[in-house]
């Protein structure tokens, strides 16, 4: 109990006040807005830490395992770690240049404390446990600190306790056997629900509190001196790994940001990147569209292959193609729409934890995704532009992938005119524009690949006729003469923001009146609010505005040759990033509010898309006039 009487970080009242920019944020039942959260990762689990210092979100050892912390989907039972000043205080923070190290500051009304938080890595890569470092220090005049681990259920699977053993705090929580490193922290309370406690620091005096966990077996507890030495390699491996990024154009910061995010997101065992370390965080309050990303999803890894090879990134390129492969070659002739981080298809099977609340009690939180039963032909294509990328950075392809791809395409020949869910997942299959497109960019890639000897040419013939096939069916059934643009499905009026990928596509060049009339109407029907753009007509009636969707508009304006006006939707942009420069999936038009799983690794993929393509038309825009 503290002084007050009210158990130790239990949070019945909101915490201390949050300063975001000149506004005071306070949390609503126990829940912190999305974007007030930063990413922790290791390559293998992650955690989301909030403005006053808590992580209401730690997924360990891998990112798809039930959480250990889950208080973001349930403030009750989900479980947190607290840690932060007692009483009144400010806040700012930022991420260590070139790092996911996240340093928080703490102005307190008689000092300051600055906490450093890490996911660590060791000396020979990934430790055999999952450790999360929290590094303490104290500036200017003594701050009464907090701290306490509430270990959740682990979605309601199991009971976690809390106890002590030779001197070491300890948690059993399923198969996750975890432990506390501290030091200078003061006396810890044990109780079987918690570990607690408060000291006071002073400069001079630093602290540590460390969680360390593991489903391997024994837990090998470190000293709190190993602890502060593995913060320290993991900054110095974060930037020696930025200093590989490959680019100083235009935004080089969010750029950078954006690649560190997705580092922290791609599995370093398999190179799967998943779309976003949570589920269910939902894309209206009280909404029920909720859904578990935790997967890899196969347009993810086309768009990851693009960024990775235009930041300059091959160990990631060929570890982020190699997932890919792995899991076509068990479902081929079909492309699944995800696959697990494991490569594993994904069985579609989603479970509704009932005695979870949800974020803000906007349930249901789900566990699994049904999608992967849909079918999705749009993804032949993202799958064929995904190893032409590769091929065009110095890529060569195996035998047997070869023969693999070419079997792939046939089966894009035989699927295209069949309706599907469209890259949306929509519930009603139809004829999608952009997925037509993108099995015409199967067609395209195939035979480009054939042609550089990189897989067997034994249907070329036949590719080439479905290309121009599609195509036809393209220009006679999905364009509105009436909008003078590329509608969402063949026989509507309505338009998709998506269909602007026909610019990265190659579909359109940048001076077809095609694609400047789908660009005009897009933005004269789809847009929300300033840079934001609605995902099709008619989704402002039940969700938000789509982050990647602006990001799309850009690219598709500098293909076309419209820099100046690509540029202000991406300044505009990125100032609706939270304060670390992180993206969710939608933002609230009205209110700026970052809404669904966070951080979303598309938003982040569209986003370097996005500010590479305009910093190359801004480069050529430069050599024309000076020619």
């Amino acid at each position: 109990m503290d002084p007050s009487g009210t158990e130790i970080g239990r949070l019945a009242t909101p915490p201390a006040r949050l300063e975001q920019e000149e506004e005071i944020v306070e949390r609503l039942a126990g829940y912190a807005p999305i974007g007030s959260y930063g990413l922790l990762g290791d390559g293998h689990g992650a955690a989301l830490v909030a403005r006053d210092g808590t992580i209401d979100w730690l997924a360990v050892p891998e990112v798809e395992a039930p959480p250990l912390l889950a208080a973001l989907l349930d403030a009750e039972r989900g479980g947190r770690l607290v840690l932060a000043p007692i009483g009144d205080y400010e806040v700012s923070r930022r991420y260590l240049p070139g790092t996911m190290v996240l340093e928080t500051i703490f102005k307190t009304p008689n000092g300051t404390l600055v906490v450093h938080d890490a996911m660590t890595v060791g000396h020979r890569g990934r430790l055999p446990w999952s450790e999360i470092a929290r590094v303490l220090e104290v500036r200017d005049g003594p701050v009464r600190v907090r701290f306490s681990f509430e270990p959740g259920d682990r979605f309601a699977q199991h009971r976690p306790w809390a106890h002590e053993r030779d001197g070491v705090p300890l948690v059993l929580d399923g198969d996750l056997l975890c432990a506390l490193v501290m030091e200078n922290l003061g006396e810890v309370q044990i109780a079987p629900d918690r570990i607690a406690g408060e000291t006071t620091l002073g400069p001079g005096t630093p602290g540590l509190l460390a969680l360390v966990a593991s489903d391997r077996g024994p837990l090998l507890v470190p000293n709190a001196g190993e602890v502060r030495e593995r913060m320290t390699h993991t900054i110095e491996s974060w930037r020696s790994w930025s200093e590989r990024i490959g680019y100083d154009g235009p935004h080089a910061e969010a750029v950078r940001r954006s690649a560190l995010v997705l580092k922290a997101l791609q599995n370093t065992t398999t190179g799967a990147l998943v779309a976003a370390p949570t589920t269910s965080l939902p894309e209206v309050i009280g909404g029920k569209r909720n859904f578990d990303y935790r997967f890899g999803w196969v347009r993810d890894a086309s768009f990851m292959l693009d960024a990775l090879a235009r930041l300059g990134l091959s160990e990631e390129l060929d570890a982020s193609l190699g997932w890919l492969l792995a899991g076509l070659r068990g479902t081929a002739p079909d492309v699944h729409v995800f696959y697990t981080v494991q490569a594993q298809p994904a069985s579609g099977e989603q479970t509704e934890l009932g005695l979870y609340a949800g974020y803000r009690d906007s349930g249901p939180v789900m566990v699994g995704n049904k999608a992967a039963q849909q079918a999705q032909h749009g993804a032949y294509g993202d799958l064929l532009e995904a190893v032409a990328r590769f091929v065009g950075n110095g890529g060569r392809l195996d035998t047997e992938t070869g023969m693999l791809l070419a079997t792939l395409a046939d089966a894009a020949c035989d699927e295209w005119r069949r309706p599907g869910a469209g890259i949306w997942e929509l519930g009603e299959a139809r004829l999608y524009t952009s997925s037509l497109i993108n099995c015409w960019a199967a067609f395209d890639r195939a035979i480009e690949l054939a042609e550089r000897g990189e897989i067997p040419a034994v249907h070329l013939d036949r590719w080439s006729h479905e290309k121009d096939a599609v195509r036809r069916f393209i220009d006679e059934h999905c364009w509105s003469k009436a909008k003078g643009a590329y509608t969402f499905y063949a026989g509507t009026e309505d338009l998709d923001a998506s269909v602007l990928l026909a610019a990265r596509t190659r579909f359109l060049d940048g001076d077809d009146r095609r694609l400047w009339g789908t660009i005009d109407a897009i933005r004269r029907e789809l847009t929300a609010d300033g840079p934001l753009l609605y995902r099709y007509s008619g989704a402002g009636e039940q969700e938000h505005a789509f982050i990647c969707c602006t990001f799309w508009m850009v690219e598709a304006l500098a293909h076309a040759g419209r820099a100046q006006e690509a540029g202000e939707l991406l300044s505009g942009m990125l100032e609706r990033a939270n304060d670390l420069g992180l993206l969710s999936e939608e933002i609230d038009e009205t209110s700026g509010e970052l809404l669904g799983n966070f951080p979303l690794g598309l938003s982040h993929l569209a986003l370097i898309g996005a500010t590479t393509t305009y910093a190359k038309a801004m480069r050529e825009h430069t050599s024309r006039k000076a020619a």
